[in-house]
């Protein structure tokens, strides 16, 4: 049972603060309570919370799930490659630019997931999302690779 739904999040009636927060906080919740604070640095929560996120939003083609990705401020994708079963998108502007470099660890798996939840409705549930570069690996933008059939 779905007790809200992508559009529900968008009514917002904050009259003071309005619909902005901090990506601080943001950030906070997603690498210090979850990326810190939970089992395997949160990978099991964020791919289910992301594909959750993602399944809920409108979206009828990979463009829509683009254009949506940069409303919401996640990120600015850039279609890097494109081939029958395979997309690889560069994410410029990604909530992690700016963080101290860690190598060896990418954060970025729960915009991911988020991706991965949108695009199963077009795909059918056959997608999968992998994250192979992030700003805080030390590389120059966050990046993924799309497989589908």
């Amino acid at each position: 049972m779905n007790l809200f739904t992508f559009d529900d999040m968008k009514k917002i009636k904050r009259e003071t603060l309005g619909d902005l927060v901090p990506l601080e906080l943001f950030r906070s919740v997603r690498l210090i309570g979850m990326y810190q604070g939970l089992p395997m640095k949160g990978k099991n929560t964020t791919l289910t919370v992301g594909r959750e996120i993602g399944k809920s939003m409108p979206i009828h083609t990979v463009e829509d799930a683009l254009n949506l990705f940069e409303e919401l401020k996640i990120g600015i994708p850039k279609i890097l490659k494109r081939t029958d079963n395979e997309i690889h998108i560069a994410i410029e502007d990604c909530f992690c630019e700016g963080l101290p470099p860690m190598e060896g660890n990418m954060v970025c798996d729960l915009e991911g997931a988020i991706l991965e939840g949108a695009l199963s409705k077009i795909y059918d549930g056959k997608i999968s999302v992998r994250e192979i570069k992030c700003n805080v690996n030390g590389d120059e933008h966050c990046e993924y690779i799309i497989t589908y059939s």
